[in-house]
């Protein structure tokens, strides 16, 4: 076993973290260039700065926006989205790891804090999952992965406490850490490539928003022409 875990902890590890960077990086690069393109072809520039500020930060913390529709599912959306940043970067056996692999750290989170957004972040793992099967509204619009995803980013959660918390579970300390790694390295490789790569792309989002309809000069005209309707009355 030990081998293994030297292998996932060490070669895989850096391999993984290595396709999620560069993933994410290509996710951000293509959005740039999409703003950048869409700015130079639009026929208004005059972008409103200050509101997009506004609302990319509401939307990045939407405490206003959390009681309006489904306010409890909304709160339990937001705490798992803490909780689901905040204890991968911060906790201290996270960051004892990058202090030896990189020569520096950071912070960590106090230990009780960090277990107990640990238990919020499962909890709110299954709440989100549940409340997908449950509200029809939600089943209906939801595809397979947004009933997977949850259950996905709650198993680097729940097998990191078992091993902190090893006298709880009948397991082998080591086939939990093994686990633990496995299923980190697995969302590592998967976030790029599907709607979780939001997480780097979420502050650009309404400044795209805004940009996508400033159209060209001439857009009214080709879908006019696209349409057979040139010179048609409105």
């Amino acid at each position: 076993m030990e081998p293994l875990l030297d292998f996932v902890r060490g070669p895989l590890f850096r391999i993984t973290f290595a396709v999620m960077v560069l993933g994410l990086a290509r996710n951000v690069f293509m959005a740039l260039w999409g703003i950048f393109t869409s700015y130079y072809q639009a026929g208004d520039r005059n972008i409103p700065t200050r509101l997009i500020l506004k609302r990319t930060v509401n939307y990045l913390v939407p405490f206003r926006q959390l009681y309006r529709v489904r306010p409890v599912y909304s709160i339990i959306s937001f705490v798992f989205h803490v909780g689901l940043i905040l204890v991968p970067v911060f906790l201290y056996a996270h960051v004892s790891l990058w202090r030896g692999a990189i020569g520096f750290g950071w912070p960590a989170l106090p230990y009780v804090l960090a277990e107990f957004l640990t238990l919020l972040t499962v909890f709110g793992a299954f709440a989100l999952f549940f409340g997908r099967v449950f509200h029809e509204g939600s089943r209906r619009m939801s595809g397979v992965d947004d009933f997977l995803w949850p259950l996905l980013l709650s198993a680097p959660f729940i097998s990191g406490f078992f091993c902190v918390h090893p006298t709880f579970v009948p397991f082998n300390y080591d086939a939990l850490l093994l686990v633990h790694i496995l299923s980190a390295e697995l969302i590592f490789v998967l976030i790029p490539f599907s709607k979780i790569a939001h997480c780097v792309l979420m502050p650009m989002s309404q400044l795209i928003s805004d940009l996508g309809w400033r159209f060209p000069p001439d857009s009214g005209e080709k879908v006019e022409i696209a349409l057979g309707k040139k010179g048609a009355p409105v």
